[in-house]
């Protein structure tokens, strides 16, 4: 029957074995480090170079890929005239693309429309001067932080609806023509009303007045900015052009 010390000597001499077992297992998990290393950084230093080089070398030919694409889809300007044929020799014909960056894009010029009226008064019959109706639309958009979609737009349209459906001799070709004639007068119509010029309103004429957008200061290029004019006929004034005949008119 073993004796309370020889049970202890014999636990004990279990418990100091299995103890220095967890330290040199504890000890040599501190000697390792966090764990294997992954990636590049389990590379050698030489492979680790390489491999910097070569994601170097992809990302800067991804760049210039982005940057070719961009200005091959963007509108003309300075950099695709100067470098333009630089552009296609890298895009064609591998990298082609039948897309704009806008659809349709920007607007190069400036177009204004303008009205003038035949006055029949009692000074007899004068014609006033030329009125801008695309600057009446600018000042009431200038500084408005929710301007009128009808000041935006309207005058926009509707001239871009006239031109559509008349050749460049103002002939109207079918019944789109006739129709952007009557939405043109309204407007015009609705817009002198505005005004008292002291008399009847018998004929009134329009006219566009195009301006190509110029150069910036940093461009070299040269772009002329003298207006050019496409005036229509004069145009008798009927009852259907009449603001307040309009919703008798469509009917």
């Amino acid at each position: 029957m073993d004796s309370y010390d020889d049970r202890g000597v014999g636990s004990g001499s279990a418990g100091p074995g299995s103890g220095q077992r967890e330290d040199a297992s504890s000890g040599a998990g501190r000697g390792s480090g966090q764990g294997p290393r992954v990636g590049m950084a389990a590379l050698s230093l030489p492979y680790q170079i390489v491999a910097a080089i070569a994601l170097s070398v992809i990302a800067l030919v991804a760049c210039v890929q982005l940057a070719m694409v961009f200005l091959h889809v963007a509108p003309s300007n300075t950099l695709t005239k100067q470098h333009g044929k630089a552009v296609d020799d890298w895009i064609y014909p591998e990298f082609e693309q039948n897309w704009k960056l806008f659809a349709p894009n920007p607007l190069q010029q400036n177009v204004a429309i303008h009205v003038r009226a035949e006055i029949v008064g009692a000074d007899g019959r004068r014609t006033t001067p030329w009125m801008s109706l695309s600057s009446e639309d600018g000042q009431a958009i200038r500084g408005n932080l929710l301007p009128s979609h009808v000041h935006q737009n309207e005058l926009r349209r509707a001239w871009d609806f006239y031109l559509g459906s008349h050749d460049n001799e103002n002939r109207a070709n079918g019944l789109r023509g006739e129709a952007s004639e009557r939405y043109i007068r309204r407007i015009a119509m609705r817009r002198l009303g505005e005004h008292d010029y002291g008399g009847t309103v018998e004929r009134i004429q329009i006219r566009s007045e195009v301006r190509s957008v110029g150069a910036p200061g940093w461009s070299e290029e040269k772009i002329s900015t003298k207006p050019s004019y496409r005036v229509l006929p004069w145009w008798t004034v009927t009852p259907a052009d009449l603001p307040e005949n309009e919703k008798g008119a469509d009917k």
